[in-house]
Parts: C-alpha cells; structure tokens; sequence
C-alpha cells in the first residue's frame, strides 16, 4: 500500500488508501509539541527555533498564536482546557489562563532551577506530569545555552498544592510521555544525551500506582529508523509514535503493526479533528495530517 508499511493485519484496518497525506503549513524551522482544541477546531503547535507558538484551522488556516513565546516545546491541556506549556527559555512549565494570562506553575525543585521541560500530560486526576532534559539549555537554537543545576528526570505536579515529585531519575534524556488510555501505563521515551556518539534511545513503559507512585520501567519497544520523540495512545491502546522515516504504529504488547511513511522524520503528534481520527504531525518544516481508520484516546 503506498505511503504504509503493513507489518501486521491489523494494521491494514486502520490506514485509509483514499485518504492522502496532507501539508496544511510548511516555511517553519522546526516542528514540535502539537496539541487539539476540539472546542475551538484548532490545532496548536511550536515552531520552536523561532520562538513561537502557532495557531492552525482548517478554514484559518495558518497564524501566530503566541510569539515570543519563551522557546516553548510540548503542549498539553489541563482538565478545565487551559493550555500547558514547557519552555525551554524559561526553564519551567506555564498555564495559558482562559483569559490568557500565563502563569508560571513550576520552575524549581528544592531551590535549584529546572533544566528545560520538554512533554507534558495531563492525568484525569488534574496532576500534570513532565519530562525535563537538558536539551534546551545545551545549545542556543532551541532556547539558550545554561548551566545545568539538577539532573534529567521526570516530575509530577500537583497544580492544587504545588507540589512536585521525582517520578523517574534514572534516565539520561526523558523526551515524550503518554499515558495509556486508562492510565495504568506511563510510556516514556529515553533519548539519550544529545551529544554522544551512540546515544540511549528506546521507549520505556511504567505501572502507575496509587498516588501516581511508578513502577517497572522496562523496556517496551525500540523504533528504528530514528527514535521516539513525541507519542499519543489510540482508544484501543495502540501506541502511536515520531520515527526517523514517519509514523510507528505500536501495539500495547510492543510489536510493530505498521508505519505512516514521510519524507522527513517526525518529531511529535497529536489525534485531532472530527471524532479525534486527524493524526497531525510535525514533519521538520512542515505540518502535515492523515485520516486515519482509529480514534485518539479521549483527552480534552
């Protein structure tokens, strides 16, 4: 089938042979952190080495939405459908109030400053969890060279306290995360240290216990082209996640049931449009989407 790869049956019931991949922007430097409001019919995403955060609908089409906007990366939406940020610049994780005013939620742990929030998700409980590498701090393009004062890790906030704990420190570079459609799975992506020759670069997957307490870690599955930047959960559990050659579709067991081919290696996604069946995609300088035959997990 062209533009997919079948690498199992099931996998042939979810692509859609007349429905085509589409460019809906391109002329960007960078592509990340996409995310959906279904109440407004619009897709959000970082065009991140120019400091902006763009606005696209199908019958708007491309514009600004915030610039500058602090090198912000991963988005996500909270439980009242604010919009949360990670920035890069600013060392921390924001909420877009409805009346948009940004509020700082978490820029420190224990007095020292965090690296660059890089993914963010939102759990049912109103908990935000992150990832928080040093990539944009590493280099001037995606945010500005710092010093580092804590290691890579992933953290959960409490938004109503305050509150922030360490939920995974034993990773050299956390990049995406999403929880499975019931929760009781945390996938997160290791990708390395950005500079080593042969950098650490799989997918790991986490039970989540009362009080959002993670354990395992195993594991899950290795992409290859490429690696696993940003990734969503369809409603069947099927993990659905960036490559060097496109889209990897993943099954809840680990195994490779089929790829979305692109010209260019994807950095982050987001189910969207009408009934959350609009897979979007950042494709380096371009934002794409595909109809697909499967529906992203339920989320504001």
């Amino acid at each position: 089938m062209d533009g997919f790869e079948i690498h199992d049956p099931r996998f042939a019931a979810f692509v859609l042979p007349n429905a085509p991949l589409e460019t809906l922007g391109e002329g960007f430097r960078w592509c990340e952190g996409p995310v959906w409001f279904g109440d407004r019919d619009e897709l959000l995403f970082s065009d991140l080495p120019n400091d902006r955060v763009m606005r696209w609908s199908e019958h708007g089409g491309v514009s600004v939405f915030r610039a500058p906007a602090n090198f912000e990366n991963g988005h996500a939406r909270d439980r009242e459908g604010r919009l949360l940020s990670c920035s890069h610049r600013g060392r921390c994780i924001t909420r877009t109030e409805l009346d948009g005013i940004v509020t700082v939620l978490a820029d420190r742990y224990e007095g020292k400053r965090l690296n660059s929030p890089n993914d963010i998700v939102c759990k049912s409980d109103g908990t935000i969890w992150f990832t928080d590498p040093p990539y944009g701090i590493q280099t001037d393009y995606e945010g500005g060279k710092q010093e580092p004062e804590l290691p890579a890790r992933v953290y959960r906030l409490d938004p109503g306290t305050g509150h922030l704990t360490i939920v995974a420190d034993d990773f050299e570079g956390p990049n995406g995360l999403c929880f499975s459609p019931d929760e009781s799975r945390l996938y997160i992506a290791e990708s390395g240290l950005q500079f080593a020759a042969e950098p650490t670069r799989h997918l790991r997957v986490f039970v989540v216990g009362r009080g959002g307490a993670l354990s395992g870690g195993r594991v899950f599955h290795t992409v290859e082209p490429g690696f696993a930047d940003g990734f969503r959960c369809d409603v069947d559990g099927n993990l659905w996640s960036s490559a060097g050659d496109g889209v990897h579709c993943i099954d809840p067991s680990g195994k490779l049931l089929g790829k979305i081919l692109t010209a260019a290696p994807v950095a982050n996604l987001a189910f969207g449009g009408r009934n959350r069946s609009r897979l979007f995609l950042c494709v380096g300088q371009r934002l794409m989407a595909i109809y697909v035959n499967q529906r992203g997990a339920k989320l504001l």
